[in-house]
């Protein structure tokens, strides 16, 4: 099950066929039938991504349970696997057949909204008036860009601490018990590691990302989403800092072309100082490498902005839904407190509803190494946001990171690697 989920590669063909279809006239974001604000009543269908094999009796429960409260609304299921998703919204909206409730991620909704097949839910009051149950950031992280509203119902929401090696923090001469907590400090120490280590110890394993120039306090576009700014004076500065650690070997001789996977076992051969993980991990770390496990430190990523990375998950409501009254009333009752704290306590994700997060389960260390990721990914959640573009696909992602690692090699500047990557991203993003 893909939690927590990324963009999706085939944004771009999902952003192509809504826009096709809008522009040919099949209607604009009224054309559906019903007052939203009336009593529930109908038909509707409700369709989440990849959750049925794991919590079919969950989602089956929730349904009989919101069709007992509502004997007027029948509610069909529907689950779609991981693969292909986007694909199959993309195909949905060329037929004029959304599900009434949808499963969605920001990137997901963007070119829906775009298209105008979801309900502005800022701007419906009887959606709006559910907005003081979610947190701030949860609301927020639902809003799009140039489109003035938010398009779903926050749902869950997903982050994941940074590991680090207190062992070869205390061989360099740090301090184990405090980690780096902004950019600078990140680069300080990995400067110290390399040096003391004689350069056999690396601190990171990858090269920055977009959601690192995000943290960095970049500016990543521009306030309507359709022009690339990273390659600000802050965002040059970022990568230079970047490419001053590669040459100290403050970064792994192969991160230019480490995979997640590969950074996830230099960590565990300890290789690397630090590098993101999960619970899962905390389990492979005991069974495999029990001296890493009982040195592990576990703190949230660097950032200069104050402002922690989540994922985030919402339910989006259908536009032209000819049932509107039920799939709000259906939607909300999904993602409110109750049931999203049950779904929560289920899987390895965070609820979005405002107070949950400071229940015990999300608070107090109960001693497991799922508790220990869990308590200190929650407190992440306070003040994060999601840093990745909506608009950003992977072709974007990749082309960002070719450009760093010309740079990093020394074939550009940092400056001209950035101008290059942000044109070459400003013209796919015009394709789109």
């Amino acid at each position: 099950m893909p939690i927590p989920r990324r963009a999706v590669a085939a944004t771009v063909p999902l952003l192509v066929s809504a826009l096709t279809l809008t522009a040919c006239g099949s209607g604009g974001a009224d054309s559906g039938g019903g007052d939203a604000g009336g009593k529930p009543e109908g038909d509707i269908t409700f369709q989440t991504w990849n959750l049925r094999s794991n919590f079919k009796d969950y989602f089956t429960g929730l349904v009989e349970e919101f069709e007992k409260a509502n004997p007027g609304v029948r509610v069909k299921w529907l689950d779609q696997p991981a693969d292909n998703y986007a694909d199959k919204l993309s195909a949905d909206a060329a037929a004029g057949t959304l599900p009434d409730v949808v499963n969605v991620s920001p990137d997901l909704s963007y070119p829906l909204a775009r298209a105008g097949l979801l309900m502005n839910l800022g701007k419906e009051p009887a959606a709006a008036k559910f907005k003081g149950e979610y947190t701030p950031e949860a609301w927020q992280g639902n809003e799009l860009p140039g489109l003035d509203g938010s398009y779903s119902f926050p749902w869950y929401l997903n982050t994941g601490p940074l590991f680090y090696n207190k062992a070869l923090f205390r061989q360099a001469g740090l301090d184990p018990e405090k980690p780096p907590k902004s950019y600078g400090e990140l680069f300080a120490a990995a400067r110290t590691i390399a040096e003391r280590s004689g350069g056999r110890t690396a601190t990171l394993g990858g090269t920055p990302a977009v959601e690192d120039f995000g943290r960095y306090g970049v500016r990543l576009m521009n306030g309507d989403a359709t022009r690339f700014t990273y390659n600000e004076p802050k965002g040059v500065e970022l990568l230079t800092e970047y490419k001053k650690l590669y040459d100290a070997g403050g970064l792994d001789p192969q991160s230019l072309t480490n995979t997640p996977e590969k950074t996830g076992q230099k960590f565990l051969e300890q290789k690397v100082a630090m590098n993101p993980g999960s619970a899962h991990d905390l389990e492979t770390f005991k069974k495999n490498a029990p001296g890493l496990y009982r040195e592990l430190g576990i703190t949230d990523a660097p950032n200069n902005t104050g402002k922690p990375n989540m994922y985030v998950m919402g339910l989006g409501v259908s536009s032209r839904s000819k049932h509107k009254a039920a799939a709000v009333a259906f939607a909300r009752f999904i993602t409110d407190r109750k049931n999203q704290e049950a779904f929560a306590h289920k899987v390895a994700v965070f609820p979005s509803t405002k107070g949950s997060l400071d229940d015990p389960y999300w608070t107090k260390d109960d001693g497991t190494d799922e508790g220990r990721v869990r308590v200190a990914s929650a407190k992440m959640l306070k003040g994060a946001v999601n840093y990745t573009p909506v608009v950003l696909s992977e072709e974007m992602k990749t082309v960002l990171k070719n450009e760093v690692a010309k740079a990093l090699r020394g074939k550009k500047t940092p400056k001209q690697a950035l101008d290059d990557a942000v044109a070459q991203s400003d013209k796919l993003l015009k394709q789109g």
